[in-house]
């Protein structure tokens, strides 16, 4: 009887044993592990990788800044941030000096493999600064916005043209004169042909005006801005590029 009873117990032991040794595993919103709770889970949307393609001159570049202070970059490091998106990666073609005939010799010398999932445009400032008439910018930049929706996928929803920063309010440019009037000239010709080619459209133009009283967003003596100037280009530009890539 003894000998019975015995197995008995070492037989329910062992059962006993075996179903908590072979129950790892346990529903969402339950027990995750011995004396842990995982909370419900949170539903997100899921992240999307996005090539991303930046065309400009020695504003879209970064000029004296680090490549992570530039506008493009801080702009997508925003995004990353919020956890709605991710880059595959941030291709530029851009260089300082460059004008509208430049821009377009490089694209179609560097020939990038699209389609981009997004297509930034900045350009514009050096056909002012070497007094390039407005008529041969609308042209040449109607062709490169052409070009921009191309790289996209022929999705013009997917590009951005950012109008042209006034750095008339550098010391550089303090000893030219009519330069933000030019430049308005030429920022009215670049947003009447991105509205006509339907394209997002960000004027900045305003805000690189602001820093003609704060000094520390101008860099050096030169018609550059720091990268804290970048960045106040690159939180509006976070939120218009999180709505054109719902399109």
């Amino acid at each position: 009887m003894k000998r019975t009873l015995l197995f008995c117990f070492s037989l329910l032991c062992l059962v006993t044993l075996c179903f908590e040794g072979c129950t790892n595993s346990y529903p969402i919103g339950e027990k995750s592990g011995p004396g842990q709770i995982s909370p419900n889970p949170v539903t997100t949307d899921p992240v999307v990788v996005n090539a991303y393609l930046a065309l400009g001159d020695s504003y879209t570049i970064g000029e004296g800044v680090s490549p992570s202070d530039r506008y493009p970059a801080q702009a997508a490091a925003l995004l990353v941030s919020r956890g709605t998106e991710t880059f595959s990666s941030i291709q530029y073609i851009a260089h300082t000096g460059w004008t509208t005939s430049d821009l377009a010799k490089a694209i179609a010398s560097q020939n990038p493999t699209a389609p981009f999932d997004l297509v930034t445009l900045m350009i514009g400032v050096n056909d002012q600064y070497q007094l390039g008439d407005t008529t041969g910018y609308r042209d040449k930049f109607a062709m490169l916005l052409k070009t921009s929706v191309q790289l996209a996928g022929n999705r013009s929803s997917r590009v951005i043209v950012l109008s042209i920063p006034d750095y008339g309010v550098t010391l550089f440019g303090s000893g030219w004169p009519n330069v933000g009037k030019q430049i308005d000239e030429f920022n009215a010709i670049n947003l009447a042909v991105s509205l006509s080619n339907k394209v997002a459209y960000l004027s900045i133009t305003e805000i690189s005006r602001q820093a003609a009283n704060s000094p520390g967003l101008i860099l050096g003596e030169g018609p550059h801005f720091t990268g804290a100037e970048y960045a106040l280009w690159a939180a509006p530009l976070a939120d218009l590029m999180a709505k054109v890539l719902k399109n």
